[in-house]
């Protein structure tokens, strides 16, 4: 199953080492990665693999949102499937 990770908050060290420390304690593959800073904004997109994980999906959501919440960003994870629906017109 692939994922989309995607994080929007204000710009600070650290965000991208945070998020793949638990990707990677989680044994989950970055597959695809973009991130920009814009006036100060952080913005970063991920396509995942979450094949070799053990984790439930919402668990990874949750703790997510935990590493979001430590760094005043929001984190938000989705399903490949679901994130295409969504922007399906």
């Amino acid at each position: 199953m692939k994922g989309i990770i995607s994080v929007v908050g204000k710009d600070r060290v650290g965000i991208i080492a945070e998020v793949c420390t638990l990707l990677s304690k989680k044994n989950i593959n970055i597959l695809d990665i973009s991130q920009s800073i814009t006036g100060g904004y952080f913005h970063m997109m991920m396509i995942v693999d979450m094949e070799g994980t053990d984790a439930q999906f919402h668990q990874v959501a949750h703790e997510l949102d935990q590493v979001g919440e430590k760094l005043g960003v929001q984190i938000k994870l989705q399903s490949e499937e679901i994130f295409q629906a969504m922007h399906r017109i």
